[in-house]
């Protein structure tokens, strides 16, 4: 009746956690995307959104404050990674990262009253925490070891909702 690793596919997805296109419940959850659909939206009032690299469950109802702060981190994180003269996309798609090199970023960065004002960057422990168990946790992030890191193919939706911050308060200054 219900599609293979039923349970484990929902838990996941009802723990914040991103499915990516990496992981063997991606093809699960994609084989049966409108089965699934259905089943968030009646069971929950949830809705999956997917993309041809992972799947995701939005909630109307949810105000979530960590994704703000991983939408911050990342718009940071690759404005100081372009000021560095990286391509900060081919950089989160491809390398093993090391926390105190994001750290060194984050503590010379331009943006310290974001940065200070912001519980989840404002300390070298809390970056820590929000890269190796909070983004891990929700499979945004993937320890290699302690203090190294690749970023999965979720960091895409947070580079999206960061672009589409910056056009709208754009677009805001010019009216």
């Amino acid at each position: 009746m219900y599609p293979n690793k039923h349970k484990q596919i929902v838990t996941a997805l009802m723990d914040g956690k991103f499915i990516t296109v990496d992981e063997f419940y991606f093809d699960i959850v994609n084989d049966n995307q409108a089965f699934y659909s259905e089943f968030f939206t009646e069971s929950f009032g949830f809705e999956l959104k997917g993309t041809q690299e992972f799947f995701y469950l939005l909630s109307a109802e949810t105000n979530e404050n960590t994704s703000r702060d991983i939408s911050i981190f990342f718009a940071i994180l690759c404005y100081e990674l372009d000021k560095d003269g990286k391509n900060f996309i081919e950089e989160l798609n491809s390398t093993e990262f090391h926390t105190d090199e994001i750290i060194e970023y984050f503590k010379n960065s331009t943006w310290t009253d974001i940065i200070r004002s912001n519980k989840s960057l404002n300390s070298a422990d809390n970056l820590r925490k929000l890269i190796g168990t909070t983004m891990a946790k929700r499979n945004i992030s993937k320890k290699q070891s302690e203090e190294k890191f690749i970023f999965t193919k979720a960091y895409k939706l947070f580079i999206e909702f960061a672009k589409e911050l910056i056009n709208n308060e754009t677009n805001k200054a010019n009216a």
